[in-house]
Formats: structure tokens, C-alpha cells, sequence
């Protein structure tokens, strides 16, 4: 006969108690195809890609997402950490600025149909400069878009179509903007199914920049009587009396930036996942 008591007989003070009952997450090397959920928002989908320490998985419907590698996804209901398995070479591998394998002597391809856009000319010298090779290696042209209100027409002129499609980078894509209205507009149009609108969630691409690379803990907060850009000069104590002056202050930050591990995990998703998406009809890439 049990005692009512016996239910306490375990002493809660022993270390590990708390650990016994949760599950343990397990190990998962990537492959493609592999069918995981982001615990954290519930979106599920097939492994498409990986490369940066970002993972992008594909739905039923054709969304793509762009995670971090690692933990925080279930297989099959069960907790797992995404791994990359490690390659059997021993020689040093060379890496272009976004970390894709370099090849020796490559030549930049005849230029896609394909395109990519991009907002903003800090933004697009910042594309540049990490993923430059990758996009002469697959012969993608990136071309500047001055804002989005010109985007329905961009569309439009260049018509996309299967082999013909066009990505867009946009700055500060934020549920409810005028910014996410006009891109789901595009992307809901007759030419829908061959755009793609992507933007990262930032103010401006300068917040894109990991802070630390320029000596900060965090972007400051700027007030809003206060333009954006002129008080992170201020913060960082560079002139900004006019347009050459904040063509300078950026051309400083774009200096810090090294690589794509200068870079935040949504700006490397978004790119990442344009690629992908306008070059998907013409070339098949490595893992």
C-alpha cells in the first residue's frame, strides 16, 4: 500500500531534477529535403539550401524562410540541432566574402535574363562587396532601384516570366508599411509567381552591419525629430554637414565589414534566398 507521502519521497534539492522529464534535443545532420519546424514560429518546411550558417526551408504552398543553423527545430515532433556535415577534404578551401567555395579561375558567366533589385545604393554597394563573386559566378546582374514606389512599374517593363525572374531587396520591410502594401501587390499581380519581394527589418542597411564592428554594443535608438542617419553620425562622431559627408560615414562602416559573419542573420536570409529564387530555373548549385 502505497503512502500519500510517497510522492515527496524524491529530494527536490537533487541536482539535474528539473532536466528529467524535458526531451532532449538530438543531433540532425542537413540534407536536402529533410522535412524540420522552427519550434519558435511553427513555419515547416523542406531543406532547399544551407550555406552561412543559414538554413532555408520551403513549404507546402512554395514560401521560402531563412533560419540560423542549429537548435530550435523539430523533426518528426522531436527536438533537434541542425547540423553541417563536415567535408572529408583536407585542403584549405577558399571562400569568397559570403562564405560560398571559391573557384579557382572562375570566370563571370553571360549575364541570366534573371535579375535582382535592389533598394537603396548603400544597400546595393553592400550586396556588392559580399556577394559580388557568387553573383558573376551564376551571372546575375543586380541593378539599383531608387525606391519602391517604382517597383509596380519596374515590374511591368521587365514583364518576368519562367527563366526570366526578378528578385527585390527592399529596405525596412515591415508588416502594415506602404513598403510590404506595394510588394504584396507586386507579388500578387499577373507576374506574381515569377517575383519575389524580400526586405530585411531595419531602419536603414547601416543597422545590417553587426553594431560591434563599429566599436557599438547596440544601434542606438534615434528620435524621430532627429534624421536616422545624422544621429548615428553623431553617435559615432563622424561629420554629416551634407551627402558627401553621410557617403563617407557609410563608406567607413562598409570598411569593417569583412564578411558575411559582419552581417545580421535577416539580411543574409533575404539575399541568400534572392539568389536562389532567380537563378533556380537555370543552374543547380552545390551544397
Amino acid at each position: 500500500m502505497s503512502h500519500p507521502a510517497d510522492r515527496y519521497r524524491n529530494d527536490v534539492l537533487t541536482p539535474g531534477w528539473q532536466q528529467a522529464n524535458r526531451p532532449v534535443s538530438t543531433e540532425l545532420a542537413l540534407t536536402r529535403g529533410l522535412v524540420v519546424e522552427d519550434a519558435t514560429t511553427g513555419f515547416c518546411g523542406a531543406v532547399t539550401r544551407w550555406e552561412n550558417g543559414v538554413v532555408l526551408l520551403e513549404d507546402r504552398h512554395g514560401r521560402s524562410r531563412g533560419f540560423a543553423v542549429g537548435a530550435g527545430f523539430l523533426y518528426e515532433g522531436s527536438p533537434v540541432t541542425l547540423t553541417v556535415k563536415p567535408t572529408a577534404s583536407r585542403t584549405a578551401v577558399k571562400r569568397t566574402a559570403s562564405g560560398s567555395v571559391a573557384t579557382p579561375g572562375d570566370r563571370a558567366k553571360v549575364a541570366l535574363p534573371s535579375r535582382i533589385y535592389v533598394e537603396g545604393r548603400h544597400d546595393a554597394e553592400l550586396v556588392e562587396k559580399i556577394w559580388g563573386d557568387d553573383l558573376r559566378h551564376v551571372g546575375v546582374v543586380v541593378e539599383y532601384l531608387g525606391g519602391i514606389d517604382d517597383l509596380p512599374g519596374i515590374v511591368d517593363e521587365f514583364a518576368p516570366e519562367r527563366g526570366r525572374r526578378l528578385g527585390v531587396l527592399v529596405d525596412h520591410l515591415v508588416p502594415r508599411s506602404k513598403e510590404s502594401r506595394i510588394a504584396d501587390t507586386v507579388m500578387a499581380g499577373r507576374h506574381g509567381q515569377n517575383v519575389l519581394v524580400l526586405g530585411h527589418p531595419y531602419v536603414d542597411i547601416w543597422q545590417a552591419v553587426k553594431p560591434a564592428r563599429v566599436g557599438l554594443k547596440v544601434w542606438p535608438e534615434i528620435p524621430r525629430d532627429v534624421e536616422w542617419k545624422h544621429g548615428i553620425c553623431d553617435v559615432l562622431r563622424l561629420p554629416h554637414r551634407d551627402q558627401a559627408d553621410i557617403a563617407a560615414a557609410w563608406q567607413a562602416i562598409l570598411a569593417r565589414v569583412r564578411s558575411w559573419s559582419d552581417l545580421e542573420l535577416p539580411l543574409l536570409a533575404c539575399v541568400e534566398q534572392l539568389i536562389d529564387f532567380v537563378t533556380q530555373d537555370h543552374v543547380s548549385r552545390d551544397d
